[in-house]
């Protein structure tokens, strides 16, 4: 059986969506003759392994890896548009978060204090800030400290309990959160943002037959139309997918190499 999976912003809180949009992929991608179309989705605490399965069907993926660890072991479905704050058409952007109470007014008002982000390999919780940062930043450093938090409801976790001082956060998962969760986004606020780029593509294998690519796309295009997924796609955000030109995601080398070029290679 071939490999599915959704881990991106499948929060538990909104499993139930993600479980129900599934099932409307699937039954579009079996309409569109693709056989082994696997009943649910699999799910895993480490979500690479999936990425690398030699049967992958489908998944999505951050920018920052594709670009990366899994550069030419991907190919690009498609990249979906999100409808919340922070989002235009398929690109996004991350929200710079601090404390309701902190007097920051500015990006620049964060130099020397601790930021905490999801992970190293992330562009949203770390490349995305590292590139906006850059130009900020003197002899290669900014912050204090920058505490690894392994997830984004962590970063904002470590943030309202006074232990880091700011985070990037994904806007759409900040959406999601604040929608879902409330309490995790309480007496924090959006200080800024940071610099866009394509959002998470949906992706298959690296193997995968130009056939195969375009049903696959043909079908994830006739799920974001098909009006019984209506509340699947509006708890989780979706309000359409695009198939982006070739090279669009080197946008995300493109914010890494900005950033080196101003002496910040790594957030600091």
């Amino acid at each position: 059986m071939s490999v599915a999976s959704l881990a991106m912003y499948d929060l538990p809180d909104v499993t139930a969506a993600t479980d129900a949009w599934w099932a409307g992929l699937a039954q579009a991608m079996r309409r569109e003759g693709i056989a082994d179309v696997p009943d649910g989705l699999h799910r895993a605490n480490d979500v690479k392994p999936a990425w690398l399965a030699p049967d992958l069907l489908f998944s999505q993926t951050c920018g920052y890896p594709l670009m990366h660890e899994f550069a030419g072991k991907l190919r690009v479905v498609a990249t979906p548009s999100f409808d919340c704050p922070g989002c235009e058409g398929p690109r996004y952007c991350s929200l710079v978060i601090v404390r309701a109470d902190d007097t920051a007014g500015t990006l620049d008002d964060l130099r020397g204090r601790v930021a905490a982000t999801n992970g190293p390999d992330s562009q949203s919780g770390y490349s995305a800030l590292r590139g906006t940062i850059a130009p900020l930043a003197r002899s290669g450093s900014f912050f204090s400290e920058v505490v690894i938090s392994g997830g984004h409801a962590n970063s904002l976790a470590l943030v309202a309990e006074g232990k880091a001082d700011t985070c990037a956060v994904d806007c759409v998962t900040h959406t999601l959160l604040s929608r879902h969760r409330p309490a995790a986004v309480a007496n924090l606020r959006v200080l800024g943002t940071t610099v866009d780029a394509p959002g998470l593509p949906y992706v298959t294998r690296a193997n995968a037959s130009d056939d195969l690519l375009q049903r696959l796309r043909a079908a994830l295009f006739a799920a974001v139309d098909d009006p019984d997924l209506a509340a699947a796609r509006e708890t989780l955000l979706i309000a359409g997918a695009e198939v982006l030109p070739e090279g669009a995601y080197d946008r995300i080398i493109e914010i890494e190499n900005d950033a080196k070029a101003h002496g910040y290679a790594r957030l600091a």
